[in-house]
């Protein structure tokens, strides 16, 4: 049996120290072994024999742990990860550890001058993780004398490094990651300072998020074995250079992030992943790209013009494609078959056009993105046969007709959004074959699949809250919503919408919506955001409302709702911070409203409304019935008198014989009153 199995066997029952007896022992694995704590790691220098030790994620803080691995003069790899290590600044009299290759001290925080670490001058590593530990200051110029190094990791360390080092030497170097490191920097004398050698190894250089100005030099020849280059969220500037082309080992690129000018060149033959968004890039888009193997390719958020060439039809493998947020305009070519592809983003563009046809045989499409753009006619019923889409945003566009109703069958949909569009008809019923936006639906799936690089781009924008949200490739799984606001949609809410209780999302306003409010509204009890202002709805608003207890935002304002408002600690905060969520509906009365409920109308249970079962006050109906009933009645006489000349003649007659009564009636009256005053004023005594 191995060492490496006895210990295997052994390290589950046997406490840390008696593994101290094993004394042909070569290979120590502890890491991340949860059942293991100690202080004392002494025993270490009894394994005369050991080569690898790995203790990561066992506490050492209190430990001598390089003091006892420098006593062990055979170790050829020491990995020491998470285990917080005070420091690694000690002073180390006679050096034994001329045999290391591999040193592991990541995720501990040291927290002093990287100079004064003190493995610098062992030649013979190979691989050196340090990322998250927050070492700071200049490199040592002995790193340029590490002609062993393969790899060097020094990621995530709180940009407050600098890099002045020349590593024109380091030929074996295969892996350089500074990512989020260096304090300041600049891309053209860094690049003058990588190995030159008649033989590169380097393969992979990640300069992410270090404040690195200046620009990309146009000669890196002796790069030429570079297949992965992350230069994303810095301030680089001036044109990508054509020179880059000369790369031709070059796998992916990402330059995202920083402020590059000018066109968009022909690119390496052999890269599969480009991701230059949020630069200044402009000019139309190449003719050519170059690389007919491309499965990612995002230029958003730039200032490019122009139509889509048809030659990115030729683009086969592409899986990724993200041109948002530019000026492109016309239709979008109409490739015969696009079959790998899985995101489409062409938003905030001018796209012009019927909704891709070529779509229809993109079945492994997962998010499409047409939003805000100017794509119109109806929606093809075939979109119910792209059956991996989760994520469908077609809002602000000209889009008109029926919603189809095949839409239900896309039962991994999380997201939908045609807000803003000419859509009209009712929304389809079978909305309970959605299962991805209820609660039984399965953990989704994460999003790495978009461009590697674009981990800050946000994808994703939904009105939610009375406010345009954002959410970036890691947080968008989380979404789940349906915005048909601001369209022509009649008819009622289907009840089946309340099946959906795993939408965060639901705005209907701005329609014509009619009937009343889903009794088992409250069934949707995931809701943070609800939205039916602007139709016109009848009825009570449904007690179950106050079930909804992660709502964040409701808004039934300017319907025509009724009855007494359900009351609730959350509907009560809800309305402090909105007073105008109920606006618009003058038959709401009861608390928080000032306007009183009349009687004792308190609100029957469901959605069933107080008086005669409409809405509105019984008595306003008896005026109204009673008004209408004299005009209508004046109108039929004054008609008869008009075309009924008999009637005419005979009506006048009666009115001057009315007349002649009345005024013979007043002077008789008149006289007889002041004869008998006459009268009495003479009799009346002196």
């Amino acid at each position: 049996m191995s060492r490496k199995a006895e210990l295997r066997e052994a390290r589950a029952s046997t406490p840390a120290q008696q593994l101290g007896n094993l004394s042909n022992l070569r290979h120590l694995g502890l890491g991340f072994t949860q059942d293991i704590h100690t202080s004392d790691i002494s025993w270490l220098n009894r394994l005369h024999f050991l080569e690898y030790i790995d203790m990561s994620g066992i506490d050492l803080s209190t430990a001598d742990a390089f003091l006892v691995a420098n006593k062990i003069p055979s170790l050829k790899a020491l990995l020491l990860i998470n285990c917080s290590l005070p420091n690694a600044n000690l002073t180390l009299l006679h050096l034994n550890l001329t045999k290391l290759e591999q040193l592991h001290l990541a995720r501990n925080y040291l927290g002093h001058p990287i100079e004064t670490c003190w493995f610098w001058n062992i030649s013979s590593i190979k691989d050196l993780g340090l990322g998250e530990t927050y070492l700071y200051g200049p490199f040592p110029g002995a790193l340029g004398g590490m002609t062993s190094l393969q790899r060097l990791d020094f990621s995530n360390n709180g940009n407050s490094a600098t890099m002045a080092v020349d590593l024109k030497n380091l030929c074996d170097l295969e892996e350089l990651s500074l990512k989020g490191s260096l304090a300041f920097g600049n891309i053209t004398k860094f690049v003058r300072k990588l190995p030159q050698c008649s033989s590169i190894k380097l393969f992979f250089l990640s300069l992410r998020d270090n404040n690195m100005t200046g620009i990309l030099p146009d000669m890196m020849g002796h790069l030429n074995g570079l297949r992965y280059l992350y230069l994303s969220n810095n301030s680089i500037t001036g044109a990508i250079p054509s020179g880059l082309r000369n790369l031709t080992s070059l796998e992916r690129i990402d330059l995202c992030l920083n402020q590059l000018t000018g066109q968009i060149p022909m690119l390496p033959r052999s890269l599969i992943g480009v991701g230059i968004s949020m630069n200044c890039l402009s000019g139309p888009l190449p003719l050519d790209f170059g690389a007919p193997n491309l499965t990612e390719l995002s230029l958003s958020s730039n200032h490019l013009t122009g139509h889509v060439p048809r030659a990115i039809c030729q683009l086969q493998n592409l899986v990724t494609l993200d041109l948002s947020s530019n000026l492109l305009e016309g239709e979008f070519p109409s490739c015969s078959t696009m079959p790998n592809m899985e995101f489409l983003i062409l938003s905030n563009n001018n796209f012009s056009g019927n909704f891709p046809s070529w779509l229809q045989n993109s079945s492994s499409l997962v998010f499409l993105d047409l939003a805000v753009n100017k794509f119109y006619g109806m929606l093809p019923t075939w979109i119910g046969e792209l059956v991996n889409l989760r994520f469908l945003q077609l809002n602000h566009n000209m889009f008109y007709g029926d919603i189809p109703v095949s839409i239900t069958n896309l039962i991994l949909l999380q997201h939908f959004s045609l807000a803003s569009n000419n859509i009209s008809g009712s929304i389809p019923s079978p909305l309970s074959k959605l299962i991805a936006m209820t609660l039984e639906h399965p953990p989704r799936l994460g999003s790495d699949k978009y461009v590697h690089g674009d981990s800050n781009k946000d994808i994703l924008s939904v009105v939610m809250k009375q406010q345009e949200l954002k959410y970036g490739t890691s947080a968008v799984n989380e979404m789940v919503g349906i915005d048909l606001s601001l369209n022509h949609l009649t008819g009622g809410i289907p009840d089946e919408i309340t099946s959906l209780n795993g939408l965060l999302n639901l705005n209907l306003s701005w329609n014509h919506l009619g009937g009343k409010i889903p009794m088992k509204i409250g069934d949707m009890r995931s809701l943070e955001s609800l939205d039916f202002s602007r139709n016109n709805l009848s009825g009570e608003i449904p007690t179950s409302l106050s079930n909804l207890t992660y709502l964040g935002s409701l808004d039934l304002s300017y319907d025509h709702l009724a009855g007494k408002i359900p009351t609730g600690r959350q509907l009560d905060t809800l309305y402090t911070e909105n007073p105008c969520m109920y606006s618009g509906n003058i038959g709401l009365c009861g608390p928080p409203l000032e306007k009183n409920c009349p009687g004792n109308n308190a609100p029957k249970h469901g959605n069933q409304q107080q008086g005669s079962g409409n809405g509105y006050d019984p008595v306003l109906f008896f005026y109204f019935g009673l008004a209408a009933g004299f005009v209508a009645g004046l109108w039929v006489v004054l008609c008869v008198l008009l075309f009924k000349r008999s009637w005419r003649i005979a009506y006048l007659r009666f009115y001057d014989k009315l007349y002649d009564i009345v005024y013979v009636f007043v002077v008789v009256t008149w006289g007889q009153d002041n004869q008998l005053t006459g009268a009495l004023n003479q009799v009346r005594p002196i």
